[in-house]
C-alpha cells in the first residue's frame, strides 16, 4: 500500500510536468554501480532523498527486481504525485512510501526500518547535508551505502550555445542565479566529499561517467521551465516573449552545429568504514 502525500509545501520548481519530461534521467552505467551495491542484500529497501519526479527508483525498480520496498522523500507535494504515478506500474505490488518532508525530517515509516541504499541525485545541494548525513546514520543498516550524484546544469555547461541562453535569460532576470520564489542561488560550500568525510559514511570512491546529450530547441524550452533558475512566473507576464526569443537563439545554434551537451555524471558513493564502497 503506498502512502500518497497530504499537505501542500512551497517548492523550488513550478511544474512537475516538465521536470518529469524534460529532465535527464540517470545513466545506465550509473544505475549498474548503484545496483551492485545492493548485490548480497535478499530483499533491499532503497531510500531516496530530494527524489522529485522518481528518476532514481524508476530506473533501479526494473535493474534490481529483489528491491522490497521504496520511500520517496521530497517537500514537493506535485514531485512526489508525479513520481507515484510514474512508480505504480513499476512497483508490482511492493510497498511505497511517499513521505513529504525535507530530507533530514525522513522517519522511519515504522519500527526496525533499515535502508540498505540511500540515493540523492542532483539535489543534495539543496540540503542540510550535515543533518542528512546524521539522519542516514539511523537510519540505515550496517552495510550500506550512500550515493550522491550529479551533472551540473544548462547553466553551468560551458558551450557557445548555453552561454548565449544563460546571457538571454540574465537580461530578463538578472545575473544572479534565481533560485526558490525569489531568492538567489548559493553554492554548496564547501565540496560534498568533505560533507562525508565529517559523517559516519566517511569511506568514499568518486566515480566519473561521460554523457553526450543532443537537445532539440523544445526540449531545452522545457527543460527551462523545470528549472529553479529559469521557471515561468519569475518572468511574470514577459514569459510568452523570453521563450520565443530563447526559441528563435536555440534554433540559429542548432543549425550551426547542434545543441550538444558533454556532461559528466558523477556518483559519490559513501560507506562507514570497512564497507565495500
Amino acid at each position: 500500500m503506498s502512502t500518497r502525500p497530504q499537505n501542500e509545501p512551497k517548492g523550488l520548481f513550478t511544474s512537475a510536468a516538465d521536470y518529469a519530461r524534460h529532465r535527464p534521467g540517470i545513466p545506465p552505467v550509473a544505475v549498474s554501480l548503484l545496483a551492485d551495491t545492493m548485490r548480497d542484500v535478499d530483499r533491499p529497501v532503497l531510500l531516496d532523498l530530494g527524489s522529485g519526479t522518481g528518476q532514481v527508483p524508476a530506473a533501479l525498480l526494473p535493474a534490481v527486481p529483489r528491491i522490497a520496498r521504496v520511500d520517496l522523500v521530497d517537500p514537493d507535494q506535485n514531485m512526489l504525485r508525479q513520481a507515484a504515478a510514474t512508480l505504480e506500474p513499476l512497483l508490482g505490488g511492493r510497498p511505497a512510501g511517499f513521505h513529504l518532508v525535507a530530507a533530514e525530517g525522513f522517519t522511519p515509516p515504522f519500527n526496525g526500518y533499515q535502508a540498505d541504499l540511500i540515493t540523492c541525485a542532483r539535489s543534495f545541494h539543496w540540503m542540510d547535508r550535515s543533518a542528512v548525513l546524521r539522519m542516514a546514520d539511523r537510519v540505515t543498516a550496517a552495510g550500506a551505502a550512500v550515493a550522491i550524484m550529479g551533472d551540473g546544469s544548462l547553466w553551468t555547461y560551458r558551450a557557445d550555445w548555453t552561454a548565449a541562453l544563460k546571457q538571454l535569460i540574465q537580461s530578463y532576470l538578472g545575473e544572479e542565479r534565481r533560485a526558490g520564489t525569489g531568492g538567489v542561488y548559493a553554492g554548496p560550500g564547501r565540496p560534498y566529499e568533505d560533507d562525508l568525510a565529517a559523517s559516519p559514511f566517511s569511506q568514499v570512491t568518486e566515480r566519473r561517467f561521460p554523457v553526450r546529450r543532443v537537445w532539440t530547441p523544445a526540449q531545452v524550452l522545457g527543460y527551462l521551465r523545470s528549472t529553479s533558475f529559469a521557471r515561468p512566473d519569475f518572468f511574470g507576464g514577459r514569459h510568452d516573449r523570453f521563450e520565443a526569443e530563447a526559441l528563435e537563439l536555440l534554433e540559429r545554434h542548432s543549425e550551426l552545429g547542434g545543441l550538444v551537451e558533454d556532461a559528466v555524471f558523477t556518483v559519490l558513493l559513501a560507506q562507514r568504514p570497512g564497507g565495500k564502497a
